[in-house]
């Protein structure tokens, strides 16, 4: 048997010790279809299929007295066939966003005609990035989590990464050195920049202090987070010390080896060059012991696998091949230290994020500073984009994962590579011995939804998925089919699987942003990184606008469908968003051919046309929570628990990191959103001052450092503005009725 195989094996029965009761399944099925517990009988048997070729194994069957069966090797099995079965019989499914639609199942549920199997071709199913936990989820309650976890679990997940409330334990460990609160507070990041403070790409919170509070608060998340987790038959990926310290540690560790990181993003040193205790310093074992024994204390022995980045977009002190394996070894060392058993995990994005740096021999000094290689694993990050498996040699024979990253920000155009995560992901699988799972670590968790649906299926096919009958299945779960959906809708979804979903330009490799969001300029067009060119004919998206409406024309009720109503403001959106480029251009182009004063009218015009647009996307926006300012402001307020002080210091960082990203705006734009409330108060109000400018001097007098004292006055002062409310919503179909009238060669092709 080969060693990566038994090693996988060890892992999956050290997983299983935690989790094999069914108790978890049908807590689930309580929250979620609390109207069928009794009809499922689910049992965990470790031969279930074993004739079968993969890892997890399940297969769900008719059972006795008019229940269903859900036979397999693991818990995480077993929540895999029971969504097989509702969504493939049933046709409902769980959902980002719209959240359950379980509990629309038939009152009485179907009969299994057929068997249906299922075997997994890897054994571990990822999901998170470390900034994931940033974008998205760091102003989420138990109740946000709960439908998470319940996700993760329908979806096969069984390897989730977790981070919440690490800093107390880190805190706790920094207090026991002796360091102050002053000196821990000014190392400690702000609620919503905290995955790069654990990166070591920044340090200090600008805007106020992290208060004690929301460590609290947050370590008792997590200890909801870690059991439910368990439970379902996942595997928690903890943290663990990384090295990263206060800049005042040799105060009380003096001899302590300790350098200076490098400038990440344009970030002062006051921000940035985060301190590190190097590995082969004696107190670096010392502390990750600490770290993991505070952590196995609290949470119990519920993993022995550990993240762990000490390079994420920060260059190491030294580039010698001793250095570099010294750093990796002494590490390792450390972990084994704290826990015999441990893993460690780390991304394998450093070797592309700094390529220039991370040259062939030093990637192999790198990893061979870990012997072992079943005591590592590496996320291939980006997988379907710059995958960095096959230049690493399967990273040197390191398990890996294959992984989709696809979103940075949270940024929210349509946009996929469904080639690359079917085809691709297989080919990787059947070439490298040494991969062991598929993950998606998404920057952000804000969209596109069945791109990623589609690659932890795939994780359960041993031949890349036909995305045409996926796309059809997706349709007839998400709508909730009992009869007949209007073809219109398959229509609808067929036309974005062949166009936005089906990217091959290679220079435009993740999700798209839109012109408006970036900070007017006379130049708002992007191509590669964060692109605003679009890599599909724009007339694609309105096709499968106008059918998505046609559908609601021949069945009026899918206008009360949440799933529906999500569907048609997030193709609303693009349509908009796609409409303000040729606007955009437009103004420019008479801007530079003509003098303002011999041309106001048209300039006036051309702008008025793209603040229109604007404001009618806005309106559409606000119709959905979900597309909203509102609901990550309030987010973010409401862990405060009325402490008015909290609240402003909370809403600070929720709004610097959509907008300046920085104190000042060292990545600005980067984590940009299409919401309600934003666009309004933010993105109109910004591009206002740029045509107002524009309309006011010539091509020849423009200066670019009087339109950036403009913009930049405006933009600091919204970072401490508060939030009062969004007005009166709209009915979504009133609002689209009305957008239908005013655009009408957009939307109707007239």
């Amino acid at each position: 048997m080969h060693l990566q195989t038994i090693a996988v094996i060890v892992w999956l029965l050290a997983a299983a010790s935690y989790a094999q009761s069914t108790t978890g399944l049908y807590g689930l099925l309580r929250r979620r279809l609390p109207n069928h517990v009794d009809r499922f009988r689910f049992t965990v048997d470790a031969t279930c299929c074993s004739e079968t070729q993969g890892y997890d194994h399940y297969v769900v069957t008719d059972g006795h007295n008019g229940t269903i069966s859900i036979r397999g090797s693991s818990i995480s099995a077993l929540s895999t066939g029971l969504r097989r079965y509702l969504t493939d019989i049933a046709h409902v499914d769980i959902y980002w966003f719209i959240g359950s639609r379980l509990d629309q199942a038939p009152a009485v549920l179907p009969c299994v005609t057929e068997p249906i199997h299922g075997s997994s071709t890897v054994p571990w199913r990822y999901h998170f990035n470390t900034v994931t936990f940033s974008y998205t989820t760091a102003f989420w309650t138990w109740a946000d989590w709960e439908t998470q976890l319940d996700w993760l679990a329908l979806h096969g997940v069984n390897l989730p990464l977790a981070w919440v409330g690490q800093e107390k334990i880190l805190v706790d460990v920094f207090r026991d050195l002796g360091l102050t609160n002053a000196e821990i507070a000014t190392f400690l990041s702000g609620p919503a920049f905290q995955a790069w403070n654990r990166f070591g790409n920044i340090q200090g919170s600008w805007g106020g202090d992290l208060p004690q509070t929301w460590l609290d608060r947050q370590f008792a998340l997590q200890m909801k987070i870690l059991p439910r987790m368990a439970e379902l038959g996942m595997t928690p990926v903890l943290p663990a010390f990384a090295g990263f310290v206060p800049m005042n540690i040799t105060r009380v560790l003096p001899n302590a080896r300790v350098v200076r990181g490098s400038q990440w993003a344009g970030f002062s040193a006051q921000y940035s060059n985060d301190s590190y205790l190097e590995p082969f310093d004696e107190h670096f074992a010392r502390l990750q012991s600490s770290f993991i024994g505070k952590q196995r204390a609290a949470y119990g022995n519920i993993s022995h696998i550990y993240t762990l980045d000490q390079y994420n977009e920060n260059l190491p002190y030294s580039g010698e091949l001793d250095y570099l394996r010294n750093v990796t070894y002494n590490t390792w060392q450390s972990l084994k230290q704290a826990d015999p058993d441990a893993v460690w995990m780390m991304q394998g994005w450093l070797f592309y994020a700094q390529a220039s740096f991370w040259t062939e021999d030093r990637i192999q000094a790198f990893l061979s500073g870990v012997p072992k290689n079943d005591d590592m694993l590496i996320l291939d990050l980006f997988s379907e984009s710059a995958p960095q498996w096959r230049r690493t040699k399967s990273y040197h024979g390191k398990p890996w994962i294959w992984c989709q990253v696809h979103d940075y920000g949270g940024n929210m155009g349509l946009y996929g590579q469904l080639r690359n995560v079917t085809v691709n992901a297989t080919q990787a699988r059947m070439e490298s011995p040494s991969l062991v799972g598929y993950g998606l670590t998404m920057e952000g968790q804000e969209g596109n939804e069945i791109i990623y649906t589609t690659l932890l299926d795939q994780a359960w096919s041993a031949t890349p998925l036909d995305t045409k009958q996926y796309f059809h299945r997706w349709v007839q779960s998400r709508y909730t089919d009992r009869g007949s959906l209007p073809k219109e809708l398959y229509e609808s979804w067929e036309l974005l699987r062949t166009s936005v979903y089906d990217n091959t330009n290679t220079s435009v490799t993740s999700v798209i942003k839109s012109a408006f969001e970036i900070r007017p300029s006379l130049n708002n067009v992007r191509i590669g990184f964060q692109a605003t060119s679009l890599t599909y004919d724009p007339a694609h998206v309105i096709q499968s606008w106008q059918k998505l409406y046609r559908a609601a024309e021949l069945e009026p009720q899918l206008w009360i469908n949440p799933a529906y109503q999500h569907d048609m403001v997030d193709l609303t959106r693009q349509v908009m968003a796609n409409a303000f480029i040729p606007l955009y251009h437009a103004f420019i182009s008479t801007w530079n051919t003509s003098s303002p004063r011999h041309d106001p009218d048209t300039l006036s015009r051309e702008s008025s046309q793209m603040m229109n647009l604007l404001s009618d996307l806005d309106a559409v926006l606000l119709t959905n929570r979900n597309f909203r300012l509102s609901t990550w402001i309030n987010s973010a307020r409401s862990w405060a628990h009325g402490d008015k002080e909290q609240e402003e210091f909370f809403e600070y960082n929720a709004r610097n990191q959509i907008t300046l990203w920085g104190p000042n705006g060292e990545i600005a734009d980067y984590a940009s959103k299409q919401w309600g409330g934003l666009i309004s108060n933010f993105y109109i109000p910004r591009w206002r001052i740029f045509c107002q400018y524009l309309q006011s001097v010539s091509p020849t007098s423009y200066n670019a450092t009087e339109l950036d004292r403009r913009l930049t006055d405006f933009e600091q002062r919204w970072q401490t503005k508060i939030w009062n409310s969004d007005g009166k919503f709209e009915n979504l179909q009133v609002v689209i009725h009305r957008l239908r009238k005013r655009w009408p060669t957009l939307f109707c092709g007239r």
